[in-house]
């Protein structure tokens, strides 16, 4: 995955603290209501529901291989959602997991690239960040 930064046109809208796994649940709602503006079933297919998938699968990577603690920050330019997830393992550059078999696991990266416009990486000296980008309007 190539280590590239996101545009500087974002403002924040949303920044979220994990610290461990059983957190997600309550990640992958809050981001579904800030990208929705309503609290709500989470269904599929939807740009939301492709934050909230990428969201989630990133988070987990980042508690799982990263130096806690984990932040997700959901920042947004009116067309453009961006998606940061920063751990501070500034050492350990994300990797697209090795051919395995289904149910191994491994697939975050993966499917972020499939389901988002734009996946990238970089490290700021004290974090490693790696984000994704959805357009807004398909909201």
């Amino acid at each position: 995955m190539a280590r590239s930064t996101p545009p500087p046109t974002f403002q924040l809208v949303r920044t979220w603290v994990l610290d461990r796994t059983a957190e997600l649940r309550a990640l992958r709602a809050e981001i579904h209501e800030a990208v929705t503006g309503h609290v709500g079933e989470i269904l599929t297919g939807g740009v939301p529901e492709r934050v909230v998938l990428v969201a989630s699968e990133l988070a987990t990577n980042a508690l799982r291989y990263g130096i806690p603690p984990t932040q997700v920050s959901l920042l947004a330019d009116g067309a453009t959602y961006l998606l940061d997830v920063e751990d501070r393992a500034v050492d350990r550059q994300p990797v697209l997991a090795a051919a395995r078999q289904h149910g191994e696991g491994g697939f975050g990266l993966y499917l972020a690239r499939r389901l988002a416009l734009q996946v990238g990486w970089y490290t700021d000296g004290t974090s490693k960040h790696v984000w994704a980008t959805f357009l807004a309007d398909e909201v």
